[in-house]
């Protein structure tokens, strides 16, 4: 059932990988766009997952215990399914540091709340740390997809990931708070001196399970704000639902691109 696996396109939320799941279907012209897809993982609340031809679609839940989680099972079912040569690539929204709202981030390097590229993790009582690193010519490969689409702002940038949505990230909308806007505003400053981007929560275990695993690896996030502007979101309800297609829009055509391409050497 998932020896052919070639893509594996995993996000936060199990509608979010669904509507992936539809709109690919629909791209790649595999089945008609308006059936329904089940749900493979039907029999656990952890995640979802879902099956068009050599495209898998997972959702991860929020966070990077959630997403590790679901990728070591991923892993494994690569493994067993004796899939080579997969491509995995997550999508989702982040916060963004001094771009616009509705830009689309493909990350070089996913870095901690202190700007290091590293993922710690403390393995029987000791702390295991691992690289970062995502592929990088898979990041141009999506930016020139971006260039060939025209619809939107694409850069490529460090992503940095942290362990929490409000103070972890500068919010002073929390329950808790315990720093003022200045220094909110001199943090993601220095983020953006570090060559932060943008803001999310799994980028770094997910760039290290890829890496210790040799999957080839991207993360493509859209900034839904300007997190030096604010730390709530403004835009409309239509205008994010519109940003929050972006990633899958991006990630179709690098999919649809390859696709093609093999059809045609073979």
């Amino acid at each position: 059932m998932f020896g052919d696996v070639k893509f594996v396109c995993v996000g936060g939320s199990p509608w979010r990988m669904k509507s992936f799941i539809e709109y690919i279907a629909a791209e790649l012209r595999m089945e008609d766009p308006k059936a329904e897809y089940p749900n493979i993982c039907a029999g656990t609340d952890r995640y979802a997952m879902y099956k068009i031809g050599p495209v898998l679609s997972v959702s991860h839940g929020m966070g990077i215990p959630s997403i590790a989680i679901m990728l070591h099972e991923l892993i494994k079912l690569l493994h067993h399914a004796h899939c080579t040569d997969v491509t995995i690539i997550r999508i989702g929204t982040s916060g963004g540091i001094g771009l616009e709202p509705g830009t689309v981030v493909v990350t070089k390097q996913s870095v901690d709340a202190t700007f290091l590229p590293k993922f710690e993790q403390v393995i029987l009582g000791k702390t295991v740390v691992r690289n970062t690193d995502l592929d990088q010519s898979l990041a141009q490969e999506l930016l020139q997809c971006s260039k060939e689409l025209n619809q939107f702002e694409t850069v490529i940038g460090n992503t940095m990931c942290t362990l929490d949505f409000y103070e972890g990230q500068g919010r002073l909308d929390g329950a808790f708070c315990s720093y003022t806007e200045k220094d909110k505003q001199e943090y993601l400053n220095k983020a953006s001196e570090e060559g932060v981007c943008n803001i999310e929560m799994e980028s770094s275990v997910f760039a290290a399970m890829c890496k210790l695993s040799g999957l080839r690896a991207a993360v493509v996030c859209v900034t839904l704000l300007d997190r030096l502007k604010g730390d709530q979101l403004s835009s409309s309800h239509e205008v994010l639902h519109s940003y929050q297609q972006r990633p899958q829009i991006l990630v179709g055509h690098y999919i649809k691109k390859h696709l093609n391409a093999n059809a045609v050497r073979s």
